[in-house]
């Protein structure tokens, strides 16, 4: 079989908030020593004997920062998928393998969650090859994690009896999700139930066969979605009306669970699903009272905690078991054991109408990033970082006008029928209703500050006239 790996980019990842936000979640944070959970997922995909490159499935807000951090890590892409709107993992991975399918009768899918942490790639590689026995038989495999205690927030794979032909792997008894405490103690004490990884591998044809026999209309709403996909400055862009005829429902639900096909691996690797602060502190390196440091921290008797600083000094005098976590916007803290309950301020913060569980002050962008540095009634300032060759849509605002002073590199301004060369001091004026335009034609990048005065500055207020980037009139630059 031809191996296609699969990334599916597109989760909120809540839980590691504040560093986490909706804008820039957890897959996208270089929390696995200088590298995100996308990046990692990439790299070792890439070390798979024979496999094509990766195939990632994002969304609208996402899919620029995915290619980014793609071409950083020196990681080619085979295709970018990107969705409307969220509609579970077995929509998104049908709509591959409907594609994959026709492509190539002989492709498996290699079904990855972009924020795991699996630190051993050459194990997770032999984990696979493993797997790729069964779904050559026409099983799809899922892998299972030996648990490590009773958790509540995992579904539970229980492991039948050995397929034959297939050394290392097994049947499928049962599918068990995210049992009450009582029911977990019971099933990692049989001995016969792994966590259910979350990543799959599986035939795009005995995939698809599995699909239209348990969920027809879904299937085919599946498949004219699939035919419905447009290529589009180099994203595979998901139609919208077709898409929201697929069912929102997650692939174990609607055929892992009820398939006579299903497989099972024991994974021979660790795993993690970097599911809140108490896991990145159980997987990191600690001191020897036990801490877990990043950024700027100073401790003082404190024992057993995860400190992270992104902006300021941290300062840690006698705590025990907790977790602070400093952003410029925000500041976590919580008693380690607890931190699962941040979703719970998420939501809080989200009902109360505050922008902090959506965005940091840093903002990414296709071009580069802004940061803002400070606002008050009918004035914004902003750091802005265009990267070399990059540029900013030709636009206009209805509300707010802007001076420009570049800090370093060249800048190539259009404003109005005006094209002017500005580098560092100089700086310009763009009137309420002026278009203009803003681009690096240099080899470094170019840093700016903005100060926007008007009646409104949201960043909403824009008419875009030409994007190289075919952006759709939305809230960003």
């Amino acid at each position: 079989m031809n191996l296609y790996p699969v990334i599916l980019a597109g989760g909120s990842g809540t839980r590691l908030w504040p560093l986490s936000r909706e804008a820039h979640p957890k897959q996208f944070l270089p929390i696995l020593e200088g590298a995100s959970p996308f990046q990692a997922t990439l790299a070792r995909a890439s070390r798979l004997e024979g496999a094509q490159p990766a195939i990632v499935v994002t969304n609208h807000e996402h899919r620029f920062l995915a290619c980014e951090q793609a071409r950083a890590a020196g990681q080619a892409l085979r295709r970018t998928y990107v969705e409307p709107f969220g509609r579970g993992t077995a929509p998104a991975v049908a709509l591959v393998a409907y594609r994959l399918a026709a492509e190539d009768p002989d492709a498996a899918l290699l079904v990855m969650p972009s924020d795991h942490d699996i630190a051993d790639a050459d194990a997770f590689a032999a984990s696979v090859a493993t797997g790729l026995a069964a779904a050559s038989r026409g099983h799809l495999v899922v892998f299972g994690i030996a648990p490590r205690w009773a958790e509540t927030g995992y579904g539970y794979i229980e492991r039948g009896a050995p397929l034959a032909g297939a050394d290392g792997c097994h049947t499928v008894a049962s599918f068990v999700e995210k049992p009450e405490l009582e029911i977990a103690t019971r099933l990692v004490a049989s001995g016969r139930h792994a966590w259910n990884s979350g990543v799959f591998l599986l035939g795009a044809a005995a995939f698809i066969a599995e699909l239209e026999r348990l969920e027809p209309e879904l299937a085919a709403a599946c498949r004219a979605a699939a035919q419905a996909c447009r290529d589009d400055a180099g994203f595979r862009l998901i139609d919208e009306a077709s898409f929201a005829l697929c069912r929102d429902i997650s692939i174990d639900r609607a055929v892992f669970e009820r398939t006579d096909r299903a497989a099972m691996v024991g994974a021979g690797f660790s795993w993690s699903d970097i599911g809140s602060w108490d896991a990145l502190w159980e997987r990191g390196t600690k001191d020897g009272a036990g801490n877990e440091c990043h950024g700027d921290v100073q401790l003082h008797g404190v024992t057993g905690s995860y400190l992270r600083s992104s902006h300021r000094l941290v300062v840690g005098i006698g705590l025990e078991d907790v977790v602070v976590v400093e952003t410029p916007d925000a500041l976590l803290v919580a008693r380690r054991g607890e931190t699962q309950r941040v979703r719970e301020a998420v939501e809080k913060l989200r009902t109360d109408g505050r922008g902090e569980h959506r965005v940091h002050r840093k903002v990414h962008r296709p071009w580069g990033c802004y940061e803002d540095i400070d606002q008050g009634e009918r004035f914004r300032v902003k750091r802005i970082t265009v990267e070399p060759g990059r540029k900013l849509s030709l636009q206009w605002h209805h509300h707010r006008a802007e001076h420009w002073v570049i800090v370093s590199g060249t800048a190539r301004v259009t404003r109005g029928a005006e094209t002017l060369l500005l580098t560092e001091n100089q700086s310009i004026y763009i009137p309420v209703g002026e278009t203009h335009r803003l681009e690096n034609p240099g080899k470094v990048p170019l840093q700016l500050i903005e100060v926007q005065t008007g009646s409104y500055l949201g960043e909403d207020d824009i008419v875009r006239v030409d994007d190289e980037w075919h952006r759709e009139r939305e809230a960003a630059r």
